[in-house]
């Protein structure tokens, strides 16, 4: 432990002393009341300035709730699901590691991540005006998606914390039952720094709606915003920087560690499908406050984001299980549990954006193609993705951003894209140009994280190690790791 800690000390130190200086632009979503230029002395006494945003206590609360169920969906919700998906022998160990894993990310974002994916600095990458949260204070507001309207910027910052500390923890379940602790925690380390927070300032970062009055402040407010965001492309709650960005680190992490002692020859069933059902059921509660919480304020949209995690989630479950049906004759308990958050991954980008037929569809498809992704695209790739990370929340992911495309459009049902110059939605839609704008930050995400992850796992390998001893597998890492079981016999 002196060494991995003395690694990971060495690690940020180099991070922090090469991290060179940008020049900043308006935080996101700060919003700015300036108050008007003098008046000649001759002309009549000027209005009075309007006044300054206040929060409102239900949107405060509303995003405070919405914090509390994500927090649920990471502890206990995928600890549980990824928890019964091991060997008994290992359930500890996965328990163990997306607590401390969550924990780890919290400390980073108030210490450097909060900065850099939501300050200006460049498309990429944001600046360090914030480190530490400085200049933050319980009187600091951040923009919603409605002018005029705010919430406290450390509501903001908290909730946003929460999605940063899920998507480390989803990786987790690629590479389970044969990899070092304090390797799963250095590699986080690098990984949120490095993957995590570039992603989310491309998809998230811009200045906020109060911002934008003409053309040529929204050509401002672009010029300053993050790379995939100026380019027009939607992710309403994380597919790409959630789902896509963790599975591709995952699928990375299950190539370069190599796959189970045993695998392909020992059963590795889950030991408990019963803490598995919990952990889904835990994930879908927690996933309204992911998902509606992601509109920023109480509103119709907030209601409508709500009511499409409701019905995809659904339907993906029944389309999961429907396939196993045909191909096996049997519906299952797994089927359902892997289903529903197939269709949670799939909805998630497109929540604010379709209508509730679109979600309906968007989730059938989710089931339908994630189904795939765990039998015959595991095949295909030959990976040793142990709680099949990619599969659901890669290919869900991917499904879910470019459908997004397709439902968004208004004669689908959908919001189409808000034109904050005319305060309207745009009465221009194209399918297939929103589909490109998708494909294009779908590869993006791909490309980023899988380049990322591959040096911090090589990085990693070299400073600590990453897999245990075969002896120390076979015995489980619950024992071997932690000195201790998750179940007493």
């Amino acid at each position: 432990m002196k060494k991995f800690l003395a690694s990971l000390a060495l690690g940020f130190g180099l991070l922090l002393s090469g991290a060179a200086a940008t020049a900043q632009t308006a935080p996101v979503a700060d919003v700015k009341v300036t108050a008007p230029a003098a008046a000649p002395a001759a002309a009549a006494p000027a209005a009075e300035a309007a006044p300054a945003p206040v929060p409102n206590k239900g949107d405060t609360a509303f995003m405070t709730i919405s914090t509390v169920l994500v927090i649920l969906m990471t502890i206990p919700g995928l600890a549980l699901f990824y928890g019964g998906l091991v060997r008994s022998k290992n359930m500890l160990s996965v328990l163990m590691q997306v607590f401390v894993v969550s924990s780890l990310v919290y400390v980073l974002w108030v210490i450097y991540g909060y900065s850099v994916a939501f300050s200006g600095g460049s498309p990429f990458f944001g600046g360090f005006d914030k480190l530490f949260m400085q200049g933050i204070t319980p009187d600091s507001i951040a923009a919603t998606f409605s002018k005029g309207v705010v919430i406290p910027e450390f509501t903001f910052a908290a909730f946003q914390a929460t999605f940063a500390a899920i998507t480390c923890a989803l990786i987790v379940g690629a590479f389970a039952e044969r990899v070092r602790f304090s390797a799963v925690l250095l590699f986080c380390g690098i990984w949120f720094t490095f993957s995590y927070l570039p992603v989310a300032h491309m998809v998230w970062y811009w200045d906020g709606p109060d911002a934008i009055t003409d053309a040529a402040t929204l050509e401002t407010v672009t010029a300053a915003a993050g790379w995939l965001w100026a380019k027009g492309a939607l992710d309403f709650a994380g597919g790409t920087v959630v789902h896509i960005n963790a599975a591709v680190a995952g699928l990375v992490g299950a190539y370069v560690i190599g796959k189970r002692t045993g695998y392909g020859k020992e059963s590795m069933a889950p030991h408990s499908l019963t803490l598995t059902m919990v952990g889904a059921s835990l994930l879908w509660v927690g996933w309204f406050g992911f998902n509606a919480g992601s509109n920023l304020e109480a509103n119709g949209v907030a209601a409508l984001a709500f009511v499409n995690t409701l019905v995809a989630t659904a339907a993906a479950t029944l389309a999961w299980i429907a396939g196993e049906a045909l191909a096996k004759g049997k519906a299952s308990m797994l089927g359902a549990a892997s289903g529903a958050v197939a269709g949670l991954v799939a909805i998630t980008p497109a929540c604010g954006f379709v209508g509730p037929m679109g979600a309906i569809v968007i989730g059938a498809a989710g089931g339908f193609l994630c189904l795939w992704g765990v039998n015959g695209l595991k095949r295909l790739l030959g990976a040793d993705d142990s709680l099949d990370v990619f599969g659901v929340h890669g290919v869900g992911g991917i499904v879910g951003a470019l459908l997004t495309g397709v439902f968004a459009a208004p004669s689908l049902g959908g919001t189409g894209i808000f034109d904050y110059v005319a305060n309207a939605a745009s009465a221009d839609y194209s399918i297939a140009g929103q589909v490109l704008i998708q494909f294009e930050a779908v590869i993006t995400t791909i490309v980023w994280s899988g380049v990322v992850s591959y040096i911090g796992f090589k990085v990693v390998d070299m400073m600590v190690g990453l897999r245990v001893t075969e002896e120390e597998e076979r015995e489980g890492l619950d024992i071997s790791a932690h000195g201790e079981t998750a179940y007493h016999r």
